[in-house]
């Protein structure tokens, strides 16, 4: 009878074991930074309300016309939708639980997201982000410090990215720059591509953002919207690069780099690389102060940034800064039986002291299991041996540098073993140091 072997969905990839340091050390060094800049974290459902994305993100985007995971809830007929971004839902959160009300937010987020889209590098259909919200703040100041924060961030992480900003000025601005392009672009309509074409009269500054080689020509041709800028957005965007500047953050505007979400205004940014081949942004962000009334709530500003983890980590990889997985701290050998009693009993009283320690399961050789100590990434085996305990004593090797101690080993009660416990892994900390 032959068996099926299962796969996982396209585009939605495992983690495995061998992965998870460097996923937990991009995470802690970005909450590390995070909290440093005053924020605490948020968690939203991975399912929302469908409007909460179409009202958001826009209809005509397309993320809502052709990748969000939506269906009809069969118990109640709600239309729900796995969350294809975060600051919608976020928004939703904060709006819903009033948490606006007489003060501000800052908030990151970190989890899953959801889109139906052809997978690609850097580009799946379940991926990670991590995201910050600040709400409550209007000026340019609160942009600045997000984008300082990046620097840091990418400088502890020892990578390199260059900030490209623009800005979206404000909704009557757009508008007068929108109906510029759709005159532009209808006076050209024989050079658009079917992608253009869907666009031109419902998200026509999305055709900006084109990567069609036939169109750049046009693209670059096409009138810009900062010439549309009025007093007050030019002098947002003035003090934003004052501001930068003066925090050493080198950036070029980009007069093309828009947002294809409805809720973007003034600022926009992006970090790329390219180091990444045609998926080069690791980060991307902006100012989105109509948002919060799009979804029911008070009016109220706010910016923020999403970066997709599995680039980042991916880009990590590219400059070789991968912490080694290891299991464990310490590996204990023992021949079994009493040893293995004892050994067990040894193992729970270090981890008591904040030490990782594998007990060899069953019984095999001491060669055997040196193999597997030395497998397991362990910097430290403990010999917890019938030879070892005759002595009342166990012995303690560092694997990675090949040093040795020794210490009493009590075998009579638990608290004699706490103590052994400690000094194992003062011995430890010793080593280590030197």
């Amino acid at each position: 009878m032959s068996k099926e072997k299962f796969v996982g969905v396209k585009g939605m990839n495992d983690m495995l074991p061998q992965d998870a340091a460097i996923w937990h050390y991009v995470q802690d060094k970005a909450i590390g930074v995070l909290e440093r800049y005053g924020f605490q974290e948020i968690r939203t459902p991975i399912l929302e309300n469908t409007k909460v994305f179409t009202r958001g993100v826009g209809e005509v985007t397309d993320i809502v016309e052709k990748e969000m995971y939506s269906f009809v809830d069969s118990m109640n007929g709600d239309q729900l939708t796995m969350r294809p971004e975060g600051t919608s839902a976020v928004v939703r959160a904060v709006n819903e639980h009033n948490l606006l009300y007489g003060t501000t937010q800052r908030v990151w987020y970190m989890g899953p997201m959801f889109r139906h889209e052809r997978p690609q590098r850097g580009r799946y259909r379940q991926f990670y982000q991590l995201g910050v919200e600040a709400l409550g703040m209007a000026g340019p100041d609160i942009d600045a410090e997000l984008i300082i924060m990046l620097a840091r961030l990418w400088k502890e992480l020892g990578i390199e990215a260059r900030l490209e900003l623009n800005t979206l000025g404000a909704l009557e601005e757009r508008q007068a720059h929108r109906e510029a392009l759709i005159t532009y672009f209808e006076a050209h309509k024989e050079l658009l591509d079917e992608d253009a074409q869907r666009r031109l009269y419902t998200n026509p500054l999305r055709i900006l953002d084109t990567k069609n080689p036939d169109m750049q020509e046009l693209v670059e041709n096409a009138p810009r919207l900062l010439d549309f800028l009025g007093e007050q957005s030019r002098a947002f965007l003035a003090r934003l690069e004052e501001l930068l500047t003066a925090a050493g953050i080198s950036y070029t505007i980009n007069p093309r780099l828009v947002r294809g979400l409805d809720y973007y205004n003034h600022t926009v940014f992006e970090w790329i690389t390219d180091k990444l081949g045609a998926q080069g942004t690791i980060c991307g962000g902006g100012r989105y102060d109509p948002l919060l009334e799009m979804l029911g709530g008070r009016p109220a500003p706010g910016v923020g940034f999403a970066m997709g983890l599995e680039r980042v980590i991916e880009l990590m990889r590219e400059y070789g800064n991968v912490p080694q997985a290891t299991q464990t701290d310490v590996y204990v050998i023992h021949h079994g039986k009493d040893s293995q009693v004892q050994a067990m009993q040894l193992a729970e009283s270090m981890r008591d002291n904040g030490v990782r320690v594998i007990v060899h399961p069953g019984e095999s050789s001491i060669k055997s299991q040196m193999k597997k100590a030395d497998a397991s990434g362990a910097m430290f085996v403990v010999f917890a041996t019938e030879g070892e305990l005759a002595r009342n004593q166990v012995g303690v090797k560092a694997l990675r540098r090949m040093e040795n101690v020794r210490m009493p080993f009590a075998q009579q009660t638990l608290v004699p073993v706490a103590r052994v416990a400690t000094a194992v892994t003062h011995a430890l900390q010793a080593i280590v140091g030197k």
